[in-house]
């Protein structure tokens, strides 16, 4: 891809607590070029679909995200796509095959991408079944064959290194080719205090057996979960369909079984009974502020009528630029309704000022104030204030250039 400038890759995770990468995760960074090193006519969107075509792996399911947002989503609702549906229950095979059902629903919702199943079945465990007759004729104890066991396979810490301000622990255990296979690792050496040396199949039966690779809790409950990613449409209204497709089609579930969405979905209901709660607040806070600085409650309110015309311009041009409706869209329309006020506030000071040089004149009576004077000095304040009003609205607009222009990557 002539748009891609770097690519930083990461398998597994990192030894600590800390990492809230699961095992089986692959993250790779992409680093693009410069937007003006791109190919004529191509978007973002367009690079990702020409690497999702490209970098299709049996097994491996891609999702694409933004790495801090994709860690944001992990720390704080465990789910590190966009919308994951987590699914409780008692048992992890039938968590498992309630998870592949809502996969295949959710397959036919538009704008549903990168679903995935999250594997907590298909992983392979070694099994030491220790025979305890076996060990009581060795004269040997479960604890004897444990830390055998443990040193050998595990390893076992014997010191420390220190090189500088840095320590590090050294770690022995039986070399690769003397552990890879059930058979060698039948042969593994226990000393006996009765009978000298004798092999580990002596004392204990060696099997692999199937388990889940990692099992995740939540409030103490097993989950799993299905993710998927929202492209080319908008989170409420996909999210929406999808329930409404979940619980039409997937029927009732087994007692102590239940589903439960979450992501970024999450933040959006928040978000969204946040706003219903704040912004009838912020309007009446407004309200009062217009009415202790004006006086009157018909200024405030002519203050204020600035705002449904804001809206219906801020509308067209959501739906002009083809942007979805979301929480930051929901903020955005509430600054745009701040500027709104803000020149409406200035347009009342300034009809003030004119009618006041009217009355000063004609003095406050009809039959000296002429209709036609009335509008003269009406048209003559409202373009008075035309200067400050561009003003205020440059430095509002100026102060949201980086973001206008920002594209994420930084």
């Amino acid at each position: 891809m002539p748009e891609v400038d770097k690519v930083l890759g990461k398998a597994g995770r990192a030894n600590t607590a800390t990492d809230n990468a699961p095992i089986s995760m692959i993250e790779t960074i992409i680093a693009l070029k410069p937007k003006s090193e791109w190919r004529e006519g191509i978007s973002k969107k367009d690079i990702i679909n020409e690497l999702d075509a490209k970098l299709q792996i049996p097994g491996v399911v891609n999702g694409w995200t933004q790495p801090i947002i994709n860690r944001i989503n992990m720390l704080a609702t465990g789910i590190r796509t966009d919308v994951g549906i987590k699914v409780f229950g008692q048992n992890l095979d039938s968590i498992y095959s309630i998870s592949e059902r809502v996969k295949s629903i959710l397959q036919a919702v538009p704008g549903v991408k990168d679903l995935y199943v999250d594997p907590i079945t298909g992983g392979k465990y070694l099994v030491i079944d220790i025979n305890r007759e076996a060990l009581g004729r060795y004269g040997l104890t479960v604890e004897d064959v444990n830390m055998v066991v443990e040193s050998g396979l595990g390893g076992a810490t014997i010191g420390q290194t220190i090189e500088g301000r840095q320590r590090f622990s050294i770690s022995v255990r039986l070399a690769q080719n003397f552990r890879s296979t059930i058979s060698q690792m039948e042969r593994i050496q226990i000393k006996s205090p009765t009978m000298g040396m004798i092999p580990l199949r002596a004392v204990a039966t060696l099997s692999y057996q199937d388990g889940p690779p990692m099992i995740v809790s939540d409030n103490a409950l097993l989950r799993g979960a299905v993710l998927f990613n929202v492209r080319d449409r908008d989170l409420g209204s996909t999210v929406e369909e999808s329930i409404a497709k979940v619980n039409q089609e997937l029927g009732p579930l087994p007692n102590g079984y239940f589903l439960e969405w979450s992501g970024q979905y999450e933040n959006l209901i928040r978000g969204k009974q946040t706003l219903l709660i704040i912004l009838p607040i912020v309007v009446l806070i407004i309200f009062i502020s217009l009415y202790l600085a004006f006086k009157s409650v018909r200024e405030a309110f002519l203050s204020l009528i600035t705002v449904p015309f804001a809206l219906i311009g801020g509308a067209y041009m959501v739906y002009f630029y083809g942007v979805n409706l979301s929480v930051a869209v929901a903020v955005g329309f509430i600054a745009l309704f701040g500027i709104a006020v803000e020149t409406g506030v200035v347009m009342v000071i300034y009809l003030n000022d004119a009618m006041k040089q009217l009355i000063r004149l004609r003095g406050n009576s009809r039959e000296t104030i002429s209709l036609q004077e009335l509008k003269e000095y009406v048209v003559h304040g409202a373009a008075k204030r035309l200067r400050p009003k561009i003003m205020t609205v440059c430095v509002s607009l100026f102060g949201l250039v980086p973001v206008l222009w920002a594209t994420g990557g930084q």
